[in-house]
């Protein structure tokens, strides 16, 4: 997606022999529970998607360069708002490639000024090929590559004109993102963990050529399925960028790190829709964060499965 987002986990036992007495069970807890961590990702049964997210945050602090928390300032604020249109298709029978397009709103307000401001961010496209399905064998797990390409549609913060840039909605650069992921099923219990690495493309700005460093993000998650097809889980997911390049130079007060912590729920309302969403927050712990704001919010997300 956009810029700055991702999560990680990891579970074992001898469960894994309980797979043979519960496929069905299993292949219920692989759909639901993969896609309360991954929305737009296509169920087993599923050819293709579409739908809408609702995604709400407000900032509460800050993390400064050297890790340590401090809380918003009096009189200042920030609300960010996004709504992206999902889409998604199976190529393959084990593949599948994936659209996401955001719209970006932001409001801030400081001592002595305030502004509001959006418009279409940086647009998505993501592939997805499982080499092993969750559950397909009794001894590996599920593994998937990850691929990504994020376009620069949006408005990068050099191009706002509203007062604090709240009319700032992209990074101004090409971003390639590759990824591994690892997930397995015990009856009801899905567990998954993700790697990836994001590379921005260099860009100049007003004669200064500027490179954005390296992203590496982890992410992992357990999702439990009921009987009644509704999925509960938790999803942590911790994101570190390395320095950026300014003509040539590494700035050494570049650098980021973010946690962040989901609970995240679906409710399938039949086989072809259902809602999910998420409460997430960014602990607001010195030494969890660097170069980063502290944000806590809300997404909702709507899905129409085409069978």
């Amino acid at each position: 997606m956009s810029s700055d987002r991702a999560r990680r986990a990891a579970a074992a036992g001898l469960t894994l022999g309980a797979l043979a007495f519960a496929p069905d069970a299993g292949a219920q807890a692989c759909c639901a529970g993969s896609s309360a961590v991954t929305p737009a990702r296509l169920g087993l049964h599923e050819d293709a998607l579409v739908g809408a997210t609702l995604r709400v945050a407000g900032v509460v602090g800050n993390y400064a360069l050297d890790g340590t928390y401090s809380a918003q300032p009096p009189h200042t604020s920030e609300l960010d708002l996004e709504q992206d249109l999902v889409a998604a298709a199976r190529v393959t029978k084990r593949g599948q490639l994936a659209l996401l397009v955001p719209f970006v709103e932001t409001v801030r307000s400081s001592a002595t000024t305030s502004g509001s401001g959006g418009g279409l961010g940086d647009i998505n496209l993501g592939a997805r090929y499982d080499l092993v399905l969750a559950g397909e064998s009794r001894y590996l797990p599920g593994i998937a590559l990850l691929a990504g390409l994020t376009l620069p549609t949006g408005r990068p913060v050099e191009a706002a004109t509203q007062p604090l840039a709240t009319d700032a909605t992209g990074i101004g650069a090409f971003q390639g993102n590759l990824g591994l992921s690892v997930e397995q099923v015990w009856g009801p219990w899905l567990a998954s963990l993700s790697g990836l690495v994001a590379q921005r493309a260099p860009r100049s700005v007003q004669g200064v050529d500027e490179t954005l460093g390296t992203q590496l993000t982890g992410v992992g998650a357990v999702a439990y399925t009921f009987r009644s097809a509704a999925t509960a889980g938790v999803v942590v997911s911790y994101a570190a960028e390395g320095d950026a390049r300014i003509n040539g130079a590494a700035d050494q007060e570049s650098h980021k790190r973010a946690l962040t912590l989901s609970a995240v729920g679906v409710f399938s309302f039949t086989d072809s829709l259902r809602l999910q969403g998420s409460l997430f927050l960014t602990p607001p712990v010195t030494s969890l964060g660097a170069n980063q704001p502290a944000t806590c919010g809300l997404t909702l997300t709507a899905l129409l499965g085409l069978l």
